[in-house]
């Protein structure tokens, strides 16, 4: 065939108007009647109403393209006319159409259960939701990696299979390794921190695991893990670098992704509206926050998904919670100068309740700190003699942190669930397919 083969998007289109083009794509739905059909046409950029005639096709090919059932494979060869009746306004007026596939009667149709949907996540990734929340997700990648790498901070490949749990035990996958106990990584944290010595920033996007038997619509049990590191900083630059990725990754898929935003009910001017600095408040003025909303906690009580949601629930910019008490963090994490109770550490709280998205902290440098708080936490020690070596060996002030990507899509997406944010979803209950 001598005529361009065009991305769907770019075929309906002004440009294109009273051209000859070819199409690919898989049947979206399908009208007929007597010699006359109309079928919407997919591509992964968009659709078009295709109008089939039975004199210019022929009877055999026409007899094909009309009855051909949701989710068969054609091309389709015609010419481009403007149309308002049709999706998108634009029309192809077939002059050749070609089933590369026959469907079988598709499965999947409205009103069905979460969890029949799941069961067929293969076939349901086709929905126009999930379709338009994997080119924010794809985007919120891109853009987060141009802001690292503007920065000056190198990608890295972590291990995701590892010896030691760097968040706990209890949290972590463990399986036999070759005769020995071995974890499926909750972050790649600690082998960044080697990396800092040669490279100094550095980052990476690995999925993490965690063993969490949580059934909330914001974890998940493997998720996407996009953590940074870097030497030579303190809170206050890991705190601007933080809202500063976060402000670009919203502009970029504003700008670049404003159409999927739109169609998943968010307005990109919102996207676009998210400024640094971000709103900055300590953990005990978070406390005082919550009592005056009616969500008393105690001092040393964490922030949970209810807590997160008052704070934010009204808010428009992300805020940010710094110098939570060192007792319901990581071991490694450095605790506060002027109250030791506290450390250098904050998360990030998506507005409109969305909750956290960030973790982060300055990491503590002092062996023997580290040594008694593992001792403390009941580690076996011999697996953490390499990390330890990191300290032995030229230490320098550092600090990092941890974003879930899952979680960013799930606020910019306006998704009512994590799972709505990746293709294939884990989670307690669910490991297929």
């Amino acid at each position: 065939m001598s005529e361009p083969l065009l991305p769907i998007a770019e075929a309906g289109s002004k440009d294109t108007v009273g051209k000859q083009c070819r199409i690919r794509g898989w049947v979206y739905r399908t009208r007929s009647s007597g010699g006359l059909a109309f079928v919407v046409v997919r591509d992964a950029s968009g659709i078009i109403q295709v109008t089939a005639r039975k004199q210019v096709l022929g009877d055999e090919a026409y007899a094909k393209f009309s009855s051909a059932l949701i989710e068969s494979s054609v091309e389709v060869t015609g010419e481009v006319a403007e149309d308002r009746r049709a999706p998108g306004g634009y029309e192809l007026r077939a002059t050749t159409a070609l089933v590369h596939a026959p469907a079988e009667p598709f499965p999947i149709f409205s009103g069905q259960t979460d969890e029949f949907l799941l069961d067929k996540r293969h076939l349901s990734i086709r929905s126009s939701e999930i379709v338009a929340t994997l080119k924010v997700k794809a985007e919120i990648l891109h853009s987060a990696r141009a802001y690292l790498d503007e920065h000056k901070y190198l990608e890295m490949t972590p291990p995701i299979l590892t010896g030691n749990a760097a968040e706990g035990g209890s949290e972590a996958f463990t399986f036999e390794y070759f005769g020995r106990e071995a974890y499926l990584s909750q972050t790649a944290q600690l082998y960044l921190e080697a990396l800092i010595y040669p490279l100094e920033r550095v980052y990476s996007i690995t999925p993490s695991f965690r063993a969490e038997k949580s059934r909330t619509n914001r974890h998940l049990t493997e998720y996407t893990h996009l953590e940074v590191e870097s030497a030579w900083t303190g809170l206050k630059e890991n705190l601007e670098l933080q809202e500063g990725l976060i402000a670009h990754i919203c502009h970029e898929v504003a700008t670049r992704r404003p159409r999927e935003l739109e169609a998943l009910g968010r307005k990109p001017e919102e996207m676009l509206a998210i400024t640094a600095p971000f709103e900055r408040i300590r953990y005990e003025e978070a406390l005082e926050r919550l009592k005056t909303l009616g969500h008393p906690l105690e001092f040393g009580q964490d922030l949970g998904t209810n807590e997160e949601r008052a704070l934010t629930a009204e808010r428009k910019q992300p805020l940010f919670v710094t110098n939570y008490p060192a007792e319901i963090k990581a071991f490694y994490m450095l605790r506060n100068a002027g109250d030791s109770r506290l450390v250098d550490g904050n998360d990030m709280l998506a507005p409109e309740g969305y909750g956290e998205i960030i973790g982060a902290s300055c990491r503590e440098t002092d062996i023997e700190v580290l040594k008694a708080r593992l001792e403390k936490q009941g580690a076996k020690m011999e697996n953490y003699d390499w990390y330890l070596d990191l300290r032995r060996y030229g230490s320098v002030p550092h600090s990092g942190f941890g974003l879930g990507v899952e979680r960013v899509v799930r606020w910019i997406c306006k998704r009512e669930h994590i799972r709505d944010t990746t293709p294939f979803p884990r989670t307690p209950s669910r490991v297929t397919p």
